[in-house]
C-alpha cells in the first residue's frame, strides 16, 4: 500500500577505461576503485571497460565481503567489459550482442573487436523483480563527422527492443551505462521514449557534482582536450536510467559524479566520471500499466528521425559494398590474366615471358591480397546492408503502429 516501507537502492556507474597496456595507470586506478568500492555503501555497481578478466577477477576478490555476488558479461575477441557487482542474488544473466558495431578495418578506434553488447542480471530484493541491464555503445569519435551514427542508432533500437522484450516480467527496470550519445541526440531519445525510461538526472531531487551532470569534462587529467573543445563544460554520455512496470514507483533521491581526483588520491578512478544514484523504490495501490512513451517525447517524430539516419547509413553501406565488390571483381580479372599469361607459356604459345618471375610472383600475391582482402569487405558490408535494411523496416512497422493507435 502506499504507507509501505520504502527500499533504498544506491547505485554506482562508470566506465573505467581500464585498456591493458594502453590506459594510463590502470592497474593503479583498478585498486583504487575497488578499495573505494569496499568502503561504500553502494548496493549495485555496473562497470563497463574492464577489457582485462584480470581486472575483473581482482575487483572480485576485493569485493567478495561487501559485494558477494557478481557477473562478468563474455563476448567479441576482447570481451564486453561489462560487469556488475551486487549485495544481493542474481538469480539469472543475458547476454545480447549488437548486430553492428564498427568496422574491422578502423584499427585506431577498435570498437569493432570489443563485442559490444548489453548484459542483463535478474535479481530480486526485497519481493521487488529487477532487471538491471549495463551497457556500452560506440563511441561518437568526431561529432562534425560521425561515421558510426548509423551503427549507434540500430545499438540504441537493438537495445531499447531487448529492454521491452525482456522486462516483462520485471517490477523494476534499471539501465546503466556510456551510451555514447548527448541527452538530445536522436538515439538517447529514440531509447527512452521507447522504453519510458526516466533520465536519473533529469528526475533528481538534489543533484552535486558536475556542471549539467556532465561524465567528460576538461579537467579530468586521462582526457583528450582536443575532443572537448567545442563543449568547454564537459559532455554528458554515461547514464543511469530506470521505470516501474507493474504496482511500484521509483524515485531518485540524489544523483551525484565525482569532480576529478578521488578522495585522498591524486588521479580520478577514469578518464569518465562516475555516476552515483540514490533510488526509492514503493509499492502503491494499483498497478501501473507498462507505457511506450512519455508525455515530452514525440516519439513518432524521434522514430523518423533515426529511420531518416538508419536510411543514410544504409545508401552509405550500399555505397561501399559496391566498390569493395568492384575493386574484387577486378583483382579475380587480374588474376585470371596472370593465370592465362602462365598458361599460354607452359604451352608454347609465347616466346618468352612479358616480365621477370619475380615481379609475376609479386603482382601475383598483391592481387590475390587485395581479391580476398576486397571480397571479405564487401560480404561485411552486404550484412551491414541487411542489417540497416532489417532495422528500417523495423522501425518503420514501429512508426504504423503508433500511428495507428488511437
Amino acid at each position: 500500500m502506499e504507507g509501505e516501507p520504502t527500499l533504498r537502492l544506491q547505485i554506482f556507474d562508470l566506465n573505467c577505461w581500464a585498456i591493458r597496456y594502453l590506459s594510463k595507470r590502470r592497474q593503479e586506478r583498478v585498486r583504487l576503485i575497488g578499495d573505494t568500492l569496499r568502503q561504500e555503501h553502494f548496493d549495485l555497481v555496473l562497470l563497463q571497460e574492464v577489457w582485462s578478466e584480470q581486472d575483473y577477477n581482482d575487483l572480485k576478490v576485493k569485493l567478495a565481503g561487501s559485494h558477494p555476488f557478481s557477473h562478468y558479461f563474455r563476448s567479441g575477441v576482447i570481451g564486453s567489459g561489462l560487469c556488475i557487482f551486487s549485495r544481493f542474488p542474481i538469480l539469472d544473466t543475458l547476454l545480447y550482442q549488437y548486430s553492428l558495431n564498427g568496422y574491422p578495418y578502423m584499427l585506431q578506434h577498435g570498437d569493432w573487436f570489443c563485442g559490444k553488447s548489453v548484459g542483463l542480471v535478474i535479481m530480486k530484493i526485497s519481493g521487488i523483480i529487477f532487471n538491471v541491464y549495463v551497457t556500452h555503445l560506440h563511441a561518437e569519435y568526431c561529432r562534425d563527422k560521425d561515421a558510426y551514427l548509423p551503427h549507434r542508432l540500430v545499438q540504441a533500437w537493438e537495445l531499447a527492443q531487448f529492454i521491452r522484450h525482456t522486462s516483462k516480467a520485471a517490477d523494476v527496470v534499471l539501465l546503466g551505462g556510456d551510451l555514447n550519445m548527448h541527452p538530445e541526440d536522436v538515439g538517447i531519445r529514440l531509447l527512452r521514449g521507447w522504453t519510458g525510461l526516466q533520465d536519473a538526472f533529469a528526475e533528481a531531487t538534489h543533484f552535486e557534482g558536475c556542471k549539467n551532470g556532465c561524465t567528460l569534462v576538461p579537467d579530468n587529467c586521462f582526457t583528450d582536450k582536443s575532443e572537448l573543445l567545442p563543449f568547454p563544460l564537459g559532455i554528458r554520455i554515461d547514464y543511469i536510467l530506470y521505470k516501474a512496470i507493474s504496482s511500484f514507483t521509483v524515485k531518485c533521491e540524489e544523483l551525484k559524479t565525482t569532480t576529478g581526483p578521488a578522495p585522498g588520491m591524486g588521479i580520478p578512478f577514469s578518464d569518465h566520471e562516475a555516476v552515483m544514484a540514490t533510488l526509492h523504490i514503493q509499492r502503491q495501490g494499483r498497478p501501473v500499466g507498462a507505457t511506450l512513451g512519455t508525455a515530452d517525447l514525440a516519439l513518432a517524430d524521434v522514430v523518423t528521425e533515426a529511420q531518416t539516419e538508419v536510411g543514410m547509413g544504409l545508401q552509405a553501406a550500399q555505397r561501399q559494398r559496391y566498390s569493395w565488390g568492384r575493386m574484387a571483381v577486378l583483382a579475380l580479372l587480374l588474376l585470371l590474366l596472370q593465370a592465362a599469361a602462365v598458361l599460354g607459356t607452359l604451352a608454347g604459345l609465347g616466346a618468352q615471358q612479358p616480365f621477370p618471375k619475380l615481379s609475376f610472383c609479386l603482382l601475383a600475391f598483391l592481387a590475390l591480397g587485395v581479391f580476398v582482402l576486397a571480397t571479405g569487405l564487401h560480404l561485411f558490408h552486404t550484412m551491414e546492408v541487411k542489417i540497416l535494411h532489417g532495422t528500417k523496416d523495423q522501425m518503420r512497422m514501429a512508426l504504423r503502429a503508433l500511428q495507428e493507435r488511437p
